[in-house]
């Protein structure tokens, strides 16, 4: 059988000059100039630059012709364990219970309302279902209801840019008000006496700069805080007793916290501490006391602290809940009788319910790995809180949970309606041994009969990046691997918070590639262990995660029978040194800035991704972008895919599939994204059978 040609790139060669070094860059004419406007409209995107996506696109459709008929029953298989008609379990609010619902075949949800306790007599708030007919795009960021119940708000974004656009409703008529709040970032936050709309604003750049006030019902935007940083993002929210207006600034290692007090919601915002860089901190006001989440004075794993002060600044805080090393402290829940903090020890949760008097307890499962996680709710006055309990083999649990008696009430069990029997499965914990000698979890799910003599498909699946741990989660998708088989792992690896802030230190900037030697470490001790083949597993990541697998591409390409690399950011040099970027300022914290610091520029060199393809024999890859993504832009895996071509020595296939209509997650409705999963998963297993037959 004649295979289809993939597109030929050209090149054309770009010298850059940084720092007293030279390198040269072939395809950096697929960035096209104008990518702002792409941004906000797709379609004004460079002719050429099109017509080779659509070509890539093409060939990527033609390449796995032979597996469509494979994606449409893993397509089936997932959309088959999605509840169609599902709705949250209603979050009371004073007289009324908010949640969200779907309908049958609907691909995005409806907000609505009860009085509370009842069950007839919906109203409406948002049918997003509705305002998605015609759209390519179209995904909901924040959805708010105003404090006294009268107004509701939501942030929409139509392209998959990160361009919001606010609008706000009248509950009472039903109308929704003139005056929509135009390039916003994705949140916002009413004030709590329900007058004014604080909301985020996005520069040329798609940066969130500026803090606007206006307000409620509609008129002037008044600026609130302009930040002079490039390098820092914005939030808004609003204390948990509703004291306070909240504005956070900050990056991955450096935050300052703004107050606004909720009686003068016009006032100028204050600095609970002013910022110093390497020290993070939250907090919230728990009825008499500001409670701080910090890292301050050394505090790696974060501690809590508190202050009577009006304003907090760090010289009135008292010790709270005293840092211990390898207890990480990821956050923390208010309420008018109890404090409720999240920890995470050896990539495990806990809750630890904490009353006014100082009693507290822990909430904790007996799995072997497991995610534990608080829900947010709208009341600060009540006993109950909620969280959500699941593991890879038991689908996610609602609990209330009642913090005096300490009385669990189960609200909701994530319904499979295709049916899943969690006895068929197991779920363990193994530890890879690192070069360094570090201790590196990983998360199995595979099913109970499953041979470990390493003839079994293996999916390793890893990210390591910005202190996001890996949840050991119940996925309803990679279940359609495992129940064919396949070995679903994840690597709980350095550059993630999995094992605490310490073990995402160890892997950032100058420490990045220990991210990398971990997710080895990882396939050669599940290789070892009989869990996979080394060249017939499949890696698999995202975004930074896609980083991981550009660089163990090149690294190990032998390890590996394919690579699925989504919306990966690969050409980490050439993007931490475009200062024009979304993302490039906040985020030299994390790997450094090349365009000032020589260490940093080496460093950076040393792995990227795009800039260390060499002539060498690589495994099956399938990249995926998207073409209004603010985060990773479409070029980057369109020059990634153009150089490992170039280079590659072996035959394995490489592919490119760019969502032409979408940004960096995907598609948005929960069905259309489903189907692109499936091409992964398709991939993944025609890579591996290709290798198997060899």
């Amino acid at each position: 059988m004649t295979l289809p040609k993939p597109p030929a790139a050209r090149r054309d060669p770009k010298t850059i000059e940084q720092l007293g070094r030279t390198r040269a860059d072939d395809y950096a004419w697929m960035k096209d100039d104008n990518w702002r406007e792409v941004l906000r409209d797709p379609k004004a995107l460079r002719a050429d630059i099109r017509e080779h996506l659509e070509a890539e696109n093409a060939y990527t459709k033609a390449m796995l012709a032979q597996t469509e008929a494979l994606q449409a029953q893993l397509f089936a298989e997932m959309k088959g364990r999605i509840k169609e008609d599902d709705s949250s379990v209603p979050a009371p609010d004073g007289p009324w219970d908010y949640y969200v619902r779907y309908e049958i075949g609907a691909e995005h949800p409806i907000h609505g309302r009860r009085r509370r306790g009842e069950s007839h007599g919906e109203q409406i708030l948002l049918d997003e279902e509705a305002l998605s007919k015609g759209k390519a795009f179209f995904q909901v960021g924040a959805a708010h209801h105003s404090p006294d119940h009268a107004l509701y708000a939501w942030a929409a974004d139509e392209q998959g840019s990160e361009y919001y656009t606010i609008r706000v409703k009248d509950l009472a008529t039903g109308d929704t008000l003139p005056q929509a709040v135009e390039s916003a970032y994705g949140d916002f936050a009413f004030s709590p006496d329900s007058r004014w709309l604080f909301w985020i604003w996005r520069d040329e750049n798609a940066r969130p700069a500026k803090i606007f006030r206006r307000p409620a019902r509609g008129g002037e935007d008044v600026l609130v805080y302009e930040e002079p940083d490039d390098g820092m993002f914005l939030g808004v929210g609003v204390a948990s007793d509703r004291s306070h207006i909240l504005i956070h600034i900050g990056n991955q290692e450096t935050t300052e916290i703004r107050l606004i007090p909720a009686a003068e919601p016009t006032a100028e915002p204050v600095a609970a501490e002013p910022r110093q860089v390497g020290v993070k901190y939250d907090l919230d006001h728990w009825t008499d006391r500001w409670v701080i989440r910090t890292n301050a004075d050394g505090a790696v794993d974060f501690k809590l602290m508190t202050s009577t002060a009006a304003v907090p600044a760090k010289a009135t805080w008292a010790e709270f809940v005293a840092h211990e090393p390898g207890r990480y402290i990821t956050g923390f829940a208010a309420f008018a009788g109890h404090l409720v903090r999240a920890e995470r020890v050896n990539a495990l949760d806990r809750l630890v319910v904490m009353a006014r008097s100082g009693d507290e307890h822990a909430i904790a499962f007996e799995e072997e790995a497991y995610a534990l996680s608080l829900e947010g709710g709208y009341e600060y006055e009540t006993t109950l809180t909620r969280f959500v309990y699941q593991s890879p083999t038991t689908p996610r649990q609602w609990f209330d949970y009642d913090m005096a008696t300490r009385e669990r009430t189960l609200r909701k069990t994530q319904e499979v309606p295709s049916g899943h029997d969690p006895a068929r499965y197991v779920a363990r914990r193994l530890y890879a041994t690192a070069p360094d000698g570090a201790e590196v979890p990983i998360t199995v799910l595979m099913l109970k009969d499953t041979p470990l003599d390493g003839s079994a498909r293996l999916l390793l699946y890893g990210y390591g990046s910005y202190g996001h741990a890996m949840e050991p989660a119940f996925s309803i998708r990679n279940l359609s691997l495992v129940d064919r088989g396949w070995i679903w792992a994840v690597a709980h690896i350095r550059g993630g918070s999995d094992k605490g802030w310490g073990w995402f230190l160890e892997g950032r900037k100058e420490k990045k590639t220990n991210t990398f030697i971990d997710f080895i470490a990882c396939a050669e001790h599940l290789a070892e262990s009989g869990y996979g083949a080394k060249g017939k597993m499949v890696a698999y990541g995202g975004s930074a995660g896609g980083m991981l697998m550009g660089a163990v591409a090149n690294m190990r390409p032998d390890l590996w029978a394919g690579i699925i690399a989504a919306v990966p950011f690969v050409d980490v040099l050439n993007t931490m040194s475009d200062t024009t970027l979304p993302l490039t300022p906040p985020e030299w914290p994390e790997w450094g800035n090349p365009l000032e610091d020589a260490e940093a520029y080496d460093r950076i060199a040393s792995y990227s991704p795009y800039d260390n393809v060499t002539a060498q024999p690589y495994p099956a890859i399938l990249a995926t972008g998207g073409l209004s993504d603010p985060r990773v832009t479409y070029w980057e895996p369109q020059k990634w895919v153009a150089k490992l071509r170039q280079y590659s020595t072996g035959e394995a296939p490489i592919l490119l599939k760019i969502n032409m209509e979408a940004g960096h997650g995907g598609a948005s409705g929960r069905f259309d994204f489903l189907k692109e999963i499936a091409l992964d998963y398709a991939f993944a297993i025609w890579a591996v059978d290709r290798a198997w037959a060899r």
